[in-house]
């Protein structure tokens, strides 16, 4: 019986006030008429009396976009944007959840949208928490099919729901400085022809669409696997991609079979990052890439079954942090019906965080398989063959420098997913590149010295 009673008293006295645990909810950067995920913080009550709020309402009503739930009352139109008479006893807490469908603004650029949840006490004191996040209007497309050939452009931000479909015969071409953000789910099906045009300084980004934050430190645009990436089907060629960011996807890029004969693919200045499948895939077909990087993926950063593939000042490393099992960073492989034709791999890094992360094998000895490696670093035990291994580096993973694989870049942060794969200055790459396989500039268009680096980013050297 005693355990029932109520014995609180409600103070009226100005001094007695609420603590929150956060006196701002910040949304971040959010799209206009997309709902955000929900925010939540506590209102406790510390001081030695219980204390009423007499009114809880956001201070523009259903103006801002806001959506507030106080202890499991939503401040909708039923009740008027508001509750009354929520009680908070003595060292107790209630829980506010907030979420957002800000309206669209008609501004090409992100704008404030903020309002103030205020408390009214029995007291008469108000209390208040802002709510504020950046509202962006974007273009929505939801299942676009691309019969003619069409240009994005990027003066606002596209969100892409479903699949983005170029059909055969049509090109789809993204202007420098287009952001694709992708929902899951979504994803690029090419069966004509793509073209990203990025530039130095406006690249082409391709991306998942969650703005928000997983944890404190991790951003969902650090996670892997947000959407499907870019499948190249067999009628598609002469696809060219330059200067384009593509992360945070499932399989970055997917190119099937086709007539090695005809260029399926040209890639250029190109980031493929953090994927949950593949980062490059080919099978049987002709693909060039210059200056790209190909990081972080479970399964291969590129696997090449059979065709035609050379890649030249390319960084290939595994480092993925989110499974253990990952795979290696190059696979080459000959089959009977899809001989390795040719695979190049000129000037480039190839590491990681296993001891080897370099793996080929063919089908059939009597087959074609046709591979090598040329000026680059190899993580994979040390080999002589001078047919096919042509001034390799061979990383000694006994050396404790060495060890990691990591040795060669600015950072490698497993722990906060923070990556930056630009040349460290002690990197044995650095002018080791073989002039006879020039390529002008690198990954960021900095124009390449006389002693180029390989890789796909030349290392900032002091001028003397």
């Amino acid at each position: 019986m005693t355990g029932c009673q109520d014995d609180d008293s409600f103070s009226t006295n100005v001094s007695n006030i609420l603590s929150f645990s956060a006196d701002t909810v910040k949304l971040d950067t959010v799209f206009s008429a997309v709902p955000t995920t929900t925010r939540t913080f506590w209102v406790h009550n510390e001081s030695g009396d219980g204390i009423r709020c007499t009114n809880i309402r956001l201070e523009r009503g259903n103006q801002s976009g806001f959506r507030v739930n106080v202890d499991g009352v939503y401040l909708g139109s039923e009740s008027g944007y508001q509750a009354s008479e929520v009680e908070i006893r003595k060292g107790d807490s209630i829980r506010v959840f907030v979420e957002l469908t800000s309206p669209v603004n008609g501004r090409n650029k992100p704008w404030l949208v903020e309002d103030n949840l205020l408390f009214l006490l029995e007291s008469g004191v108000t209390q208040k928490v802002n709510l504020n996040a950046y509202s962006w209007d974007a273009i929505k497309y939801r299942n676009l099919h691309i019969t003619n050939d069409t240009t994005l452009t990027g003066d606002r931000p596209i969100i892409v729901y479903g699949k983005l479909t170029v059909e055969e015969h049509a090109t789809l071409t993204l202007a420098a400085g287009t952001t694709l953000y992708f929902h899951d789910g979504g994803g690029i099906d090419v069966y004509g022809r793509l073209c990203s045009q990025g530039e130095a300084g406006k690249e082409v980004i391709l991306r998942g669409d969650r703005l928000d934050w997983m944890f404190d430190y991790l951003p969902y645009d650090l996670m892997s696997g947000l959407w499907d990436g870019i499948h190249f089907y067999e009628t598609s060629y002469d696809n060219v991609m330059e200067f384009t960011d593509l992360h945070s996807s499932f399989n970055g890029i997917v190119c099937d079979s086709a007539d090695v004969e005809k260029q399926k693919l040209t890639l250029k200045n190109m980031t493929v990052h953090n994927c949950q499948g593949k980062g490059l895939s080919t099978v049987n077909c002709k693909v060039t890439a210059e200056n790209c990087q190909f990081t972080n993926t479970l399964y291969e950063c590129v696997d090449i079954l059979g065709g035609d593939v050379t890649m030249n000042h390319c960084t290939l490393a595994q480092f993925y942090p989110f499974d253990s099992n990952r795979r290696p960073a190059l696979n080459y492989y000959s089959t009977t019906t899809m001989p390795l034709l040719r695979m190049d791999c000129i000037n480039s890094i190839v590491t990681g965080y296993p001891e080897d992360v370099v793996m080929g094998a063919t089908e059939n000895e009597n087959i074609p398989f046709n591979y090598r490696f040329i000026s680059s670093i190899l993580r994979t035990p040390a080999v002589e063959d001078a047919e096919h291994i042509i001034d390799v580096i061979f990383e000694n993973v006994e050396d404790t420098a060495s060890v990691q694989g990591d040795k060669h870049f600015k950072l490698v942060d497993i722990n906060t997913q923070h990556y930056d794969f630009h040349l460290d200055s002690l990197s044995p790459a650095v002018n080791k590149g073989n002039k006879d396989y020039p390529v002008s500039n690198d990954r960021d268009g900095k124009a390449r010295d006389d002693q180029p680096d390989m890789g796909c980013f030349e290392e900032s050297k002091p001028e003397t």
